[in-house]
């Protein structure tokens, strides 16, 4: 068994000789008003404060924990992170404001009018725009640095996730795009989204940048590239795969 033990957003982790590793016992005292989930066959909680002054542990950012854990474990972390989130914000029932309590351990119910509630994700899409051997790259007023990403935004109700893509292309940059294909999804506990990818080619039209969203956006090649997303993120997975793609084709 491991513990998912969060303050915030960073989780801790377990200092080892030849790296880090999850804590296999509780890394803190857990107090008796403390929610403690079961997650897979793993714990999951929060404290209050940060562990600073240990020599066995170490507070870690959950974005920089993919640098320091193995995939799988970075995915439950993520996980863990999500539902704790969830719990947090579901104390009380939105019908009548009653306490809600877990009925299992991925669902609550209200114990005055018996409304259950579930997990619920943020849907974005995001997707990657080529126009020839170039690649459509912007800027988006809420990155904290100053790489580039992709075309992103959240899926609107009543809407599919193609429909979406189309409408933030349009909305962000003003281009028509074409030949829309999947590419994959990705769990995305910031705190709580599901990123779904896309690949689709230039159909028409001039950039012309949504400034409340963005403040850059250009079409680049592989050789002249801006600064871009960390390895973990879906929207490197798609400049990487394109990235490969044209090398095979030079």
């Amino acid at each position: 068994m491991r513990y998912y033990v969060f303050c915030q957003s960073d989780l801790v982790l377990e200092k080892q000789s030849n790296g880090y590793q999850l804590p296999t016992e509780p890394p803190t005292d857990i107090k008796p008003w403390t929610t403690v989930m079961e997650v897979d066959g793993d714990k999951a909680y929060r404290i209050d404060q940060p562990l600073t002054a240990s020599e066995r542990y170490e507070m870690c950012p959950l974005r920089q924990s993919y640098y320091k854990l193995s995939q799988s474990d970075y995915l439950r972390a993520g996980k863990c992170h999500e539902l704790l989130y969830w719990d947090q914000n579901t104390k009380f029932c939105g019908v009548c404001g009653g306490p809600m309590h877990f009925d299992t351990p991925i669902s609550k119910k209200c114990e005055h009018c018996g409304k259950e509630l579930w997990p619920q994700l943020a849907i974005a899409v995001i997707v990657l725009v080529r126009k020839g051997h170039e690649v459509l790259l912007v800027h988006a007023n809420n990155f904290r640095d100053n790489h580039y990403g992709l075309v992103a935004g959240f899926v609107e109700t009543g809407e599919t996730l193609e429909e979406a893509v189309h409408r933030e292309v349009m909305e962000e940059t003003g281009l028509h795009i074409t030949n829309l294909r999947y590419f994959g999804s990705q769990p995305w506990p910031y705190p709580c989204g599901l990123m779904v990818g896309f690949t689709a080619d230039y159909d028409g039209g001039k950039i012309h940048l949504q400034r409340s969203e963005l403040s850059k956006g250009a079409w680049f090649d592989k050789d002249h590239l801006p600064h871009i997303p960390e390895k973990l993120s879906i929207a490197r997975q798609l400049i990487d795969a394109w990235l490969d793609e044209e090398v095979a084709a030079r």
